[in-house]
């Protein structure tokens, strides 16, 4: 191998780019020949979830690889799937298999052995089959029921041999079905948060307002008439960035930030001895106690602030969120 000549006449980004335009391309004339094999791949799977089967794919070598990120991502959007080795399945797997699931066979040749070998084995459990495939005249197309096609017009290594394009491409179809497949059943994001019960987006999408929230004296409120000294003090004592600025009867008029703080204080130096009514900010953002975790993070970055607060259906506050809280609620 001559690296060093390589690397005096290689250009590395060039080539790049001209890799994933080849890809590109490759994921455009996939896209371009979808028709209605690929809605009556959706249907026949559909059947097999509604009736409690599940999807088992199954592929050789890299496609074996990508059949197992494809597994995981039906899996983790609502769509029960294992993944089958067809080596192993010789040797006793196939008891992966029940007679209620459908196998999905990736192969770009269609004419993989070990895939091969599979199919009579699968059709006599009365298994039904969709391929993923480049080549629609192949063995495997001929004896599946469903074909969604991936044909590119050639890979993106210089030789035309390494699984690229097609595998990109094989990928890509992969999660268009995982997501066309979310929809078609419903799947909304509390049950997306059901499977995701760990990390950041499980806790984000299961944790409610009520459940992040600070309150009582945790939530300083002032009074609309009340200096802006008195709210520093109320602020700092709560270790708080704002302070709810509130009626006789604890409905929410305004909030007084820090930011509002630095704002006055640039143009006046005796702010401190302002009213808050004078400064604070009138028609604050609000959430109520019963909304999720994953919207208030929504809002925190829609709206590039520090503090939201809580209110009832009457507008009485009845807590506050500070965005210094979520990394320790490990919510972002």
């Amino acid at each position: 191998m001559m690296y060093n000549n390589m690397e005096k006449t290689l250009n590395y980004l060039q080539r790049t780019r001209e890799i994933l335009d080849i890809e590109i391309q490759g994921l455009e004339k996939v896209k371009d020949e979808l028709n209605g094999d690929f809605e009556k791949a959706v249907t026949t799977i559909l059947k097999t979830l509604e009736n409690n089967g599940k999807i088992v794919v199954t592929g050789v070598g890299k496609n074996l690889l990508i059949g197992e990120k494809i597994s995981a991502t039906l899996a983790s959007t609502g769509s029960t799937s294992v993944v089958l080795n067809p080596t192993q399945a010789m040797h006793g797997d196939l008891g992966i298999i029940s007679s209620g699931d459908i196998l999905l066979a990736i192969s770009y040749s269609g004419e993989s052995d070990e895939i091969i070998k599979l199919i009579p084995l699968v059709k006599r459990m009365g298994v039904k089959i969709v391929a993923i495939t480049g080549a629609p005249d192949s063995i495997l197309a001929k004896n599946s029921d469903e074909i969604i096609s991936v044909t590119v017009d050639k890979e993106a290594c210089p030789f035309n041999m390494a699984p690229t394009t097609s595998t990109t491409a094989t990928m890509a179809i992969g999660d268009a079905l995982a997501l066309v497949l979310l929809e078609a059943k419903g799947f909304d994001k509390e049950d997306y948060a059901k499977l995701h019960p760990g990390g950041a987006i499980g806790r984000s999408l299961l944790l409610r307002v009520c459940d992040i929230m600070r309150k009582d004296d945790r939530v300083p409120t002032i009074k609309p008439n009340d200096s802006v000294k008195d709210a520093l003090l109320s602020m700092t004592k709560a270790r708080s960035g704002s302070a709810a600025v509130v009626d006789e009867e604890q409905r929410l008029i305004a909030i007084f930030t820090d930011g509002d703080l630095r704002r006055h204080l640039a143009e006046d130096s005796a702010v401190l001895d302002a009213s808050v009514k004078d400064v604070m900010t009138e028609s604050p953002i609000t959430v109520t106690e019963d909304q999720l975790a994953a919207e208030v993070l929504s809002i925190f970055e829609k709206h590039n602030i520090d503090d939201l607060l809580v209110v009832d259906n009457n507008q009485r506050l009845v807590g506050a969120i500070d965005i210094q809280d979520l990394p320790k609620l490990k919510i972002m």
